[in-house]
């Protein structure tokens, strides 16, 4: 029995065919305005084994894997992960993963297939034992999703696929600051006033690269002496036929408002008086650049739009002139030039170069919540509320991610045994 029926209705065609019934009574399916019949009889087809599938516009069994990636980037991904997350994954599947085991069927792939292709990513990279697991972790997320979420496929294929064994460790990429090179880095910047007090504000506070260039001035209370952390911001690139840095209709970059890393990082953390005072140093000069520059100091302004991929509202950062006009709440950043201009994150690339090239400090911006981290570690403060002040989820988290042994500790244990040993 034909399950597609054509019909012409007048100088249209219209498919037509039937689906389960409700409540005893036959239902139908249908769509016309087609211009010909062989358009309504191939759309028809494609309805109806949509239609059969459940809603898929394909069988999953028949799916190539690299299909199935792009399913699972649009259902899982872009609904549930943050953006540079999401960001990262598309750029693996699209250099690493598609081009070599793409197009094999996604019930095709077998463990085998998987660790092949890891060892061979492993031999012709040189990659990164970190990249690696970031690779890994697309591998096995992504066959998680298809066998345990929507049952595409009956048995992981990914579970078992390892790492090649390294056998150099990583090297690890924090640079704990001595007091010097703080010293050297602030008195490098002190005509750099976004830079310098950044880089202040880190060194004092522990707070993430996105926590601090989200900050606003009324998240820190002058009276109180407190900090609040409660967004952070992020960059997303945008199509441009210019290029350039975020400057008033150049931008080839927007800043959003993002949430926060996880739960624990919406916290509110005292500050000392040499922040304090720097802070309050720094917001007499911007009131005063304001009345410098005018009607041509740069304002910046909140606007709700909605995500594409998940159909949530989010909070996009505008900017115009002071003499424009703009009827949306106006966001009063801390960490701006003085012109006004706000880079976000940006603002630190030129200065980090400086660091390294022309001071010779090893250095990123995690390093200033390194080193803040492991100071007061280094010093006894109590780790509870170092973790606390950090915003991470455990004390074990502080300890084995963010706390280095210093040299000063290492020294502290040995005399600490030299006590143990000549009071026996």
């Amino acid at each position: 029995m034909r399950k597609v029926n054509v019909l012409k209705r007048g100088s249209v065609f219209q498919y037509k065919f039937e689906i389960a019934s409700v409540d005893g009574k036959r239902k139908f399916k249908s769509k016309s305005g087609f211009r010909t019949k062989s358009e309504a009889e191939k759309a028809g087809i494609a309805a109806y084994t949509e239609y059969m599938n459940t809603g898929h516009a394909f069988t999953p069994s028949e799916m190539s894997y690299s299909d199935y990636l792009d399913y699972w980037m649009k259902e899982h991904c872009e609904i549930n992960l943050k953006y540079h997350t999401i960001e990262a994954y598309r750029s693996i599947t699209r250099i690493h993963v598609k081009p070599k085991i793409g197009h094999y069927g996604l019930s095709q792939i077998t463990t085998a297939t998987l660790q092949e292709f890891v060892n061979r990513v492993y031999l012709e990279g040189s990659y990164s034992k970190n990249f690696m697991k970031n690779i890994l972790k697309v591998l096995k997320t992504s066959f998680s999703y298809a066998t345990d979420v929507v049952g595409f496929i009956k048995v992981n294929p990914a579970l078992k696929v390892k790492l090649p064994r390294y056998d150099i460790p990583d090297s690890d990429p924090a640079h704990i600051f001595t007091k010097e090179e703080i010293e050297k880095i602030l008195n490098r910047f002190t005509r750099n006033h976004c830079a310098y007090y950044a880089f202040l504000t880190a060194y004092y506070t522990g707070l993430r690269v996105s926590e601090v260039f989200a900050l606003t001035w009324d998240d820190i209370d002058l009276e109180s002496k407190t900090l609040r952390v409660n967004k952070n911001v992020l960059k997303k690139n945008q199509a441009s036929a210019t290029h350039g840095r975020h400057i008033s209709g150049k931008a080839t970059t927007m800043w959003y408002f993002g949430t926060c890393k996880t739960q624990t990082s919406y916290r509110t953390i005292p500050i000392g008086d040499t922040l304090l005072n720097a802070l309050k140093e720094y917001k007499r000069e911007q009131e005063e650049n304001k009345r410098n520059y005018g009607d041509t100091y740069m304002k910046h302004y909140k606007k709700v739009v909605i995500n594409p991929y998940n159909n949530k509202q989010e909070i996009k950062i505008l900017n115009a002139n002071a003499e424009i006009p703009i009827p949306l709440e106006e966001v009063d950043f801390v960490f701006i030039k003085k012109n006004g201009v706000y880079e976000g994150t940006d603002s630190c690339k030129y200065p980090f170069k400086v660091i390294h090239y022309e001071l010779g400090i090893p250095c990123r911006f995690h390093d200033f919540r390194d080193t803040h981290a492991t100071k007061l570690i280094e010093s006894g403060a109590d780790i509870k509320a170092v973790s606390k002040r950090l915003g991470h989820r455990s004390i074990d988290f502080t300890y084995n991610i963010y706390v280095r042994v210093t040299q000063k500790m290492e020294n502290e244990t040995a005399d600490k045994f030299e006590e143990i040993c000549s009071s026996l």
